[in-house]
């Protein structure tokens, strides 16, 4: 890309453009949906295919799960009494499923609306982020998923720029610097490894057939045995759990299915940890639960009082609101040739890339916060706001102690806790349940085991020493400065913007108390 990409040009690029964004009903997917709408009420249509049993259903879930969220406060105010009306003409909402081709639409819907002719652009944000998530179900979402995105992109005359969010962790454990490049045909993480999908999607369904097959093994076990299966695939490739992993091949889908396609181009979006909403529309704002929230939320509840983390690492976050104003300007960045026809003439679209450009959304290597602004923040959070225990008493903020090293934060788990528990748990027995043993053992094993699970799940992450290249994001973000002055405007993500410690003692740490504390 050559000139200058400022803000008028991005908003001006969705003026009378058909998006498809799958993954609506997700925190990334609400604020895409939201901004669009709010900074171009010129858009043609979004479409968004949502799981629903029929049209009706898929509008009411649209409804409740998307624009009749707080997230979409400002932009009710700005239409007042006009925002169902402009809701109902800007969304369409599809009843459909991205496991399924032509994303579950029914064939008369996508006849009835011309789908394929009238998009423009496929927004793939639809994941299962679950750490540990069924084999089966990792596959058919992630991986799958975008092998039916890119069928159907094929049969779209019209379409101007495919965009598939995936996330920077793809990486697993790599450690120093991570480049913004896609994977390769079977690449995987392990020497001596090469991965072949056709081969793990069989697995997947042998071992689900033969779980179906025995008639004593009870749903439970069913889903244990595929939990475990898509770890131990993880693991055995070189990733550290079944997210990351199928993201991965997920990657090595789109990159092999769009090769060659004519002159629609793919783009990857690599964010880091998303966190809340920094600026627009709603500080703050976020939902579900970020990898770093387990960590305040957990906190909070008094569960956690040790971790295993290095405070002096790099935890790499980026605002919610910041990775969607990434994705418009690679969007608008992108877009095939005819879309440029409104542009300046000095913005010359160059050759779509191929394989897919690579953009890491990240703050690492740009300006990086450690661990140690998230605890230092939160114990001042806590300390000015300090919740109140069971008795209506405030509870006093605690210090925390945090290991670096695996074999040491086991040993002293161990030493600290799991033998004491034992000790308690036999005289519990001995003593019949009484003197509240019982109680006072299984309210001490649930923190516990909570704290192991954290470190199972969180621990590659709180330990992880790479950093992200951001040498596309950052060639992305010059083409927006303007004369010399760092674009901080309608769509900036620049994480030099950031003040980190303002951030999560003002905006973030409150955000996660108000929305996702319960």
């Amino acid at each position: 890309m050559v000139g200058t990409l400022d803000d008028a040009t991005i908003t001006e690029y969705f003026r009378n453009k058909s998006v498809l964004i799958t993954g609506s009903t997700g925190f990334l997917g609400k604020i895409l949906v939201e901004k669009i709408l709010r900074v171009q009420p010129g858009v043609r249509r979004i479409y968004l295919p949502v799981r629903a049993a029929d049209s009706a259903a898929a509008r009411r879930r649209v409804e409740t799960e998307v624009v009749g969220k707080e997230l979409f406060r400002v932009l009710r105010e700005q239409h007042d009494g006009g925002f169902d009306d402009f809701i109902m003409e800007k969304v369409v909402a599809l009843a459909g499923d991205v496991t399924h081709e032509a994303f579950g639409i029914d064939a008369t819907t996508l006849r009835d609306l011309q789908l394929a002719d009238e998009l423009h652009v496929i927004v793939n944000s639809a994941a299962t982020t679950n750490f540990y998530e069924r084999y089966d179900v990792a596959l058919d979402v992630n991986v799958m998923g975008v092998k039916h995105m890119c069928a159907f992109a094929k049969k779209c005359p019209n379409l101007e720029v495919l965009l598939h969010v995936s996330t920077a962790y793809v990486a697993g454990e790599k450690q120093g610097l991570v480049q913004e490049k896609p994977f390769r045909d079977g690449e995987t993480l392990r020497d001596g490894t090469h991965l072949d999908m056709d081969v793990e999607l069989r697995l997947a369904k042998d071992v689900k057939k033969q779980m179906e097959a025995d008639p004593d093994s009870p749903p439970k076990a069913e889903r244990k045995a595929m939990k475990d299966l898509g770890l131990s695939r993880a693991r055995h490739f070189g990733w550290p759990n079944t997210y990351v992993f199928t993201k991965s091949v997920g990657e090595m889908v789109l990159g092999m299915e769009m090769r060659g396609e004519g002159n629609v181009p793919a783009v990857i979006i690599r964010p880091s940890i998303i966190t809340s909403i920094k600026n627009d529309p709603l500080p703050g704002w976020i939902e579900g639960t970020r990898t770093i929230d387990t960590f305040i939320i957990g906190y909070a509840k008094q569960n956690l009082s040790c971790f295993l983390a290095d405070l002096n690492l790099i935890m790499d976050v980026m605002p919610g609101d910041m990775v969607v104003n990434a994705m418009m300007a690679a969007t608008a960045a992108h877009a095939s040739v005819s879309s440029f026809t409104t542009l300046p003439e000095k913005m010359e679209p160059q050759p779509p890339p191929q394989p897919p450009a690579v953009y890491h959304v990240s703050s690492s290597l740009r300006h990086p916060a450690t661990y140690a602004v998230l605890y230092r923040t939160g114990i001042r959070y806590f300390e000015e706001h300090p919740q109140v225990g069971p008795d209506g008493r405030a509870m006093r903020a605690h210090k925390m102690r945090f290991m670096g090293n695996i074999t040491a934060f086991h040993l002293f788990m161990i030493i600290k806790y799991r033998l004491p528990l034992e000790i308690l748990r036999l005289l519990s027995i001995l003593c019949c349940g009484l003197f509240g043993l019982a109680s006072l053992y299984n309210d001490l094993d649930r923190k516990y085991r909570f704290m192991m699970r954290l470190v199972e799940v969180y621990g590659p992450f709180s330990l992880f020493k790479g950093f992200f290249d951001d040498v596309n994001l950052n060639r992305l973000r010059l083409s927006m400065a303007e004369n010399g002055i760092d674009h901080v405007g309608l769509f900036n993500f620049d994480p030099k913007t950031v003040d980190w410690d303002n951030y999560f003692s003002n905006i973030h740490i409150p955000g996660v108390m108000k929305y996702v504390f319960k």
